[in-house]
């Protein structure tokens, strides 16, 4: 899903209070951890990824993947902390998605 300017810009603003739920550590990213990504997202639409110390990974490879793997959308990286957007299929959970229809 390509996301304007202006949808990234709403969706940076509504993530800045959240706080991470998912943190990568040395362990890396795997596909039990990808699934719980996709199901998450599948609840929230919008949440935080931070990447711990002791990790290899660099927060873009982590991106890639989850844009690739799960489908959803890389908001912002800044430093070690990823905000990542899905629509989510059920009507309840669409909170950002409809908003983000109107922008």
């Amino acid at each position: 899903m390509n996301l304007t300017g202006k949808q990234k810009r709403f969706l940076r603003s509504k993530a800045h209070h959240l706080n991470p739920i998912f943190q990568i550590g040395k362990g890396g990213i795997n596909d039990a951890m990808l699934i719980q990504i996709g199901e998450a997202l599948e609840k929230r639409e919008l949440l935080k990824i931070s990447l711990l110390q002791n990790t290899d990974e660099e927060a873009s490879e982590v991106a890639e993947v989850l844009e690739e793997k799960v489908g959803c959308s890389v908001v912002q990286i800044i430093g070690r902390v990823l905000v990542v957007y899905k629509a989510s299929s059920k009507q309840k959970n669409q909170v950002f998605s409809s908003e983000l229809t109107k922008l």
